[in-house]
């Protein structure tokens, strides 16, 4: 577990958990789900001293939970903010599937947000590194490492929940450039010419994990909606400064949305290009196989009226044409030569044979 103190002018990341509430600025308290869990009643106790009320018990349950899709719900005392993560799950270097294709695992965990009045209290998987990303880059600001540095420190609970959502979505990029490249090696697998392609259970796994995708951003865009709709009900502050912030809260909660609007657009994408890709192939099949049928139909028609000739001066009798001459063989042969390339000619022609079949 990690305590920050943060202000409009620094970033102090604290021993351990205060005593007292700041006398200016807000408290930020991030904790894995195991040590949330464990360390849960000291927080109960101080959330309950500092505003109030502590969490209620059905939250906690939700913040425990690591399945629990994306939503928000609301208080008297906080708002309650869970958002799945998009990110590559670890996986397996040294396996590789027959086409050196591997669609990667994504990782969905949830992340919880208690947003306070002056307390931020975040729960996150074991192994997020969103809580010390934002650690490190607001210390930067808080030491002025940047332009404008203290000034951007975020001013309230809410909007430090707000930018950190906002990097969780944004992370999806990186996820996005990875699942664009390995589908559409996929897909050229599936349109190479003479292709054997087996690996349907590799496909049938990326378009599952395309559809937990576009569930998990359905459930994320349901969640900031929610929140957006609840910034609406809160009281109009009397102060000018404090009208501004609100004002660029829901600026920030409207542009958090969006992202994830462009992030559901392009999973959709990347849904439809795969189904595109599938009946692509198997169109690709169903030419290949009719080009192969109309060659051996071609082929059979030539050869027909050829068993034909070859059969009737075949037959057991004495008086046929030709069947005591001596250039009778050659006048045969002859007109097998002449109907064969006469046919193969016309169905040329015609275009029922074709220079390339594949």
């Amino acid at each position: 577990m990690r305590v920050f103190q943060i202000t409009a002018e620094q970033f102090i990341e604290l021993p351990g958990l205060p005593d007292t509430p700041p006398a200016a600025g807000f408290i930020w308290i991030g904790a894995a789900r195991p040590e949330f869990e464990r360390r849960l009643p000291a927080l109960q106790a101080l959330l309950t001293q500092w505003t109030g009320s502590g969490l209620v018990e059905l939250h906690v349950s939700d913040l425990l939970n690591p399945q629990l899709p994306s939503h928000f719900d609301t208080t008297s005392w906080y708002d309650l903010m869970v958002f799945r993560r998009l990110v590559a799950a670890a996986t397996d270097a040294g396996h590789e599937t027959t086409a050196a294709l591997a669609v990667e695992a994504v990782d969905t965990s949830p992340v919880g947000f208690a947003v306070f009045d002056r307390v931020l209290l975040t729960v996150h998987p074991a192994d997020c590194a969103v809580r010390d990303f934002f650690a490190q880059r607001l210390a930067l600001l808080g030491h002025g490492a940047e332009p404008r540095g203290p000034s951007r420190l975020p001013p309230s609970p809410a909007d430090l929940m707000l930018r950190m959502v906002n990097h969780m979505v944004d992370s999806y990029l990186e996820l996005r450039r990875l699942l664009t490249r390995q589908l559409g090696a996929l897909q050229q697998e599936l349109m190479r010419p003479n292709s054997h392609f087996n690996d349907w259970q590799l496909l049938l796994d990326a378009r599952n994990r395309l559809h937990l995708l576009e569930d998990t951003c359905e459930d994320q865009q349901g969640a900031i909606q929610e929140w957006i709709d609840a910034l609406v009900e809160w009281e109009v502050p009397a102060d000018e400064a404090a009208r501004r912030e609100r004002e660029l809260l829901r600026l920030r909660s409207r542009d958090v949305l969006e992202h994830i609007e462009r992030v559901l657009a392009h999973v959709r994408r990347l849904e439809q290009s795969v189904e595109a890709a599938v009946q692509m192939h198997f169109s690709a099949l169903g030419h290949r196989t009719n080009a192969i049928m109309r060659t051996l139909t071609v082929l059979t028609a030539i050869f027909l009226p050829l068993n034909l000739i070859t059969g009737f001066f075949g037959m057991n009798f004495d008086s046929l044409p030709l069947i005591h001459s001596a250039r009778g063989v050659w006048i045969t042969i002859s007109a097998l030569l002449l109907v064969g390339l006469g046919l193969g000619l016309f169905f040329w022609r015609k275009r029922y044979l074709g220079t390339q079949v594949r």
